[in-house]
């Protein structure tokens, strides 16, 4: 099922690199949405089944809290260090971009989809409801990811085939880590610190790049109600899961 699922994120990820070639004014909107989506996968459902699954603390605080805040410092880090790299490397360049810096950051969108693929295995490993909502916000999130991935392997002057190659590199990404955890079953504990991890690192990205993103130059209402509308979606299927 979670291989399955992640053949879903696949093809969610080329819809958004095609989308990339085609979208003028409209992308706010998909990205208020899949924003929404997240924070309300990450504070409905993922978390809380995190601190459920690993309960022990850590001097006085649940693991789970310590790693959530742990995957959020560590994707603000790596967000950070790319932007450093990115005004290194443009600043010798013509026009201030470096195809290099257009190749680095696609790739590092092509690991963290792996790691999206991770995330829905296992959630299916604690249950059928959980692996659902993780899914959606996760096919949700690789429309954006396709999205992003081309454009951003363009827009520092690689030509088309090297963008059409990592987006379809973005988009194998998600298969491949589900299918990794066919092989392995992981302990409830580890589980719920990767949750945990996990959660912080969806939380930035939906709070640092998706929702700012999405209502830059467009604050408009019909964004917000999207990002509304997406949080209000995922409660309605962790109740119904429930």
């Amino acid at each position: 099922m979670a291989v399955f699922v992640a053949l879903g994120a696949f093809l969610m990820t080329l819809a958004g690199g095609w989308t990339a070639q085609r979208v003028t004014d409209r992308r706010h909107l998909v990205l208020g949405l899949a924003g929404g989506l997240m924070l309300g996968v990450v504070g409905l459902d993922l978390l809380p089944e995190a601190l459920h699954a690993a309960g022990d603390e850590v001097f006085g605080v649940p693991a789970a809290l310590l790693l959530f805040v742990a995957g959020f410092l560590l994707a603000h880090l790596v967000e950070r260090l790319l932007a450093a790299r990115q005004a290194a490397h443009g600043g010798a360049e013509s026009n201030g971009r470096a195809p290099e810096v257009g190749l680095t950051a696609a790739a590092a969108m092509v690991g963290h989809s792996a790691m999206d693929g991770v995330a829905i295995g296992a959630a299916f490993q604690v249950g059928g409801g959980m692996g659902a909502a993780v899914a959606l916000a996760v096919v949700a999130h690789d429309f954006a990811d396709g999205f992003n991935t081309y454009t951003i392997t363009s827009l520092y002057g690689n030509d088309r085939r090297r963008a059409l190659g990592m987006l379809f590199a973005d988009a194998a990404a998600p298969v491949v880590g589900a299918a990794s955890t066919s092989f392995v079953t992981i302990p409830e504990g580890l589980l719920g610190g990767y949750l945990g991890l996990f959660g912080g690192a969806l939380l930035y990205l939906a709070a640092a790049e998706i929702l700012p993103e999405a209502h830059h130059e467009h604050p408009a209402r019909s964004t917000l109600l999207c990002t509304v509308a997406g949080v209000g979606f995922i409660w309605l299927v962790v109740g119904l899961a429930g």
